[in-house]
């Protein structure tokens, strides 16, 4: 099941109960458009959190008639009419607790209870613990959570891991996929296709034979990335996430089936398109969306004028990263059907599997630039900029040997900085540029050069890594989001949002580093 929202000015006639999800992006009409605009809260995410204290139809229907009076004060309106979200305090470093003794403790304050739907809320709810990535991620994440059950498997929390599993699976039962976080405002996208990835970590931590009853869910969240692709013909080369490339190739990129502005990035989203057309609107807004559904929101990597951020344009983008990722899916189908003793199915994914692995090797290959790069489908052109997605072919053993050493080289050459692998070489003011490195990439970045015989580069990046986590640590008693890794003696910055201190996967890729046998 795919759920459609269109964007509404007017309040929508059902109750939130009927609809089964509140959308207050519709319910509340131009209150919603009004509030956001305003800037009633600095930060557009946290009003679509707010909880309506009543009927949010009939709190739009009370705004139309008062909005108009001379007195009305919308920030006092908005505040007698909707409880703010609450993010609780992040425990800061208590006198004598180590660094690893610290990321052990951080689970606690970082877990949530399962979901209760009994009031009004965008939240969805789930039926299990989960831990949140912490700051104004007051809820799971999908990429965030494997990366953080990385941490939990070295902390010894397997219950923790099944629990979020099974949170993901109860996802894509209930909704059809794993939206980007159990949000409503989410319900258009997803993000990184990880589940696989935490199932096969699950399997690890536990075993297969407890693990393989994932496997439907696995197969589904698979045939929703693939959705539309028996649909594709040379002359319907695009349909949603799927990408038909030469006569039978298909390939995937990022996508959102709504084209909107982001409610919980309203006003900037509006703000950026305002003197755009409706159909050049709906383009940006759509390419936004498949932005945040990367989990790079934002990097130069999507735009094509590098200089220019309404220039984004995801949807045209095959991301090499993507790609691995589904090559991983597709893989752990066939090992899973294989255990079960289905060798039709089996051979099925081997045969996608193979199919997938050499596209990557040879449509992502960039020969000039000797490294991985995406390509730009509707150009037929390899993009021209290495961002640290290259080093996702080498994390899921897609390369060729000789691929994987040049790869390495650019690394080294130009992404590796003092503090860690930096995103882009682009410094943008965005926060997946330079020069911010991400705890996910400097995992992936790691643990490929490890795959292919570079011990002792990759234990230098992770050395280099830890010592900006411990830095900052030991200065703010805080884990970060992400950081500075070309001028450690700072944090971070840059994006839509300021730094968020937690925090989930920046912890859970300190601990995969810090122990001798990590899971992953």
């Amino acid at each position: 099941m795919v759920l459609l929202f269109l964007y509404s000015c007017q309040p929508a006639k059902e109750t939130p109960q009927q609809e089964g999800f509140y959308q207050p992006w519709q319910s509340l009409g131009p209150l919603f458009h009004d509030v956001q605009m305003a800037g009633v809260f600095p930060d557009s995410k946290t009003f679509v959190d707010c909880t309506p204290k009543s009927n949010p139809y009939e709190i739009a229907e009370k705004y139309e008639e008062v909005k108009n009076n001379p007195d009305f004060d919308l920030e006092a309106f908005v505040k007698a009419n909707f409880e703010e979200p609450v993010s609780p305090e992040v425990k800061n470093i208590e006198e004598n607790e180590f660094f690893k003794e610290h990321l052990d403790n951080m689970w606690v304050d970082l877990t949530r209870e399962a979901s209760d739907t009994s009031a009004i809320s965008t939240l969805i709810s789930l039926p299990g613990q989960y831990v949140v990535p912490g700051g104004r991620f007051r809820e799971i994440y999908y990429w965030d959570s494997y990366f953080t059950m990385i941490g939990l498997g070295v902390s010894g929390r397997t219950d923790l891991v099944e629990l979020m599993v099974d949170n993901f699976a109860y996802l894509i039962d209930t909704v059809g996929f794993i939206p980007n976080g159990n949000r409503t405002y989410y319900l258009g996208r997803s993000q990184p296709p990880y589940f696989a990835q935490m199932v096969n970590l699950y399997a690890q931590l536990a075993s297969l034979d407890k693990a393989v009853r994932y496997l439907p869910m696995i197969e589904k969240e698979y045939n929703f990335w693939m959705q539309g692709a028996d649909q594709l013909t040379p002359s319907n080369v695009a349909v949603n996430r799927a990408i038909l490339v030469g006569d039978s190739l298909v390939l995937n990129r990022y996508y959102d089936l709504l084209d909107f502005p982001r409610p919980e990035s309203h006003k900037e989203d509006f703000e950026l398109a305002e003197e755009l057309s409706t159909e050049e609107k709906s383009t940006l807004y759509r390419n936004l969306r498949a932005g945040a559904e990367s989990g790079w929101d934002y990097s130069t990597r999507w735009f094509k004028d590098k200089e220019d951020f309404a220039t984004i344009r995801t949807t045209e983008i095959l991301p090499v990263d993507l790609n691995c990722l589904l090559h991983g899916v597709e893989v752990i189908l066939n090992r899973m059907y294989a255990h079960e003793g289905n060798m039709d199915k089996a051979d099925e994914y081997a045969a996608k599997a193979a199919n997938r692995l050499t596209a990557i090797q040879r449509v992502f290959w960039n020969e000039e630039k000797g490294a991985f790069t995406d390509y730009v489908w509707t150009e037929d052109i390899l993009e021209d900029q290495v961002t640290m997605a290259a080093a996702y072919p080498l994390y899921f053993n897609t390369a060729t040997d000789e691929q994987a050493a040049r790869t390495i080289s650019y690394i080294k050459s130009n992404l590796l900085q003092p503090g860690g692998l930096v995103t882009t070489s682009i410094e943008s003011g965005q926060q997946w540029d330079f020069p911010n490195g991400w705890a996910p990439l400097q995992w992936i970045g790691i643990k490929g050069m490890e795959h292919y015989g570079e011990g002792d580069l990759a234990a230098d990046v992770a050395a280099r890594w830890l010592q900006v986590n411990k830095k900052v640590y030991r200065n703010t008693g805080k884990m970060m989001e992400k950081y500075n890794v070309s001028d450690t003696t700072l944090n971070a910055g840059g994006g839509e949002y300021p730094t968020q201190d937690g925090f989930g996967w920046t912890n859970g890729v300190a601990l995969g580093l810090l122990s001798e046998n990590p899971v992953y």
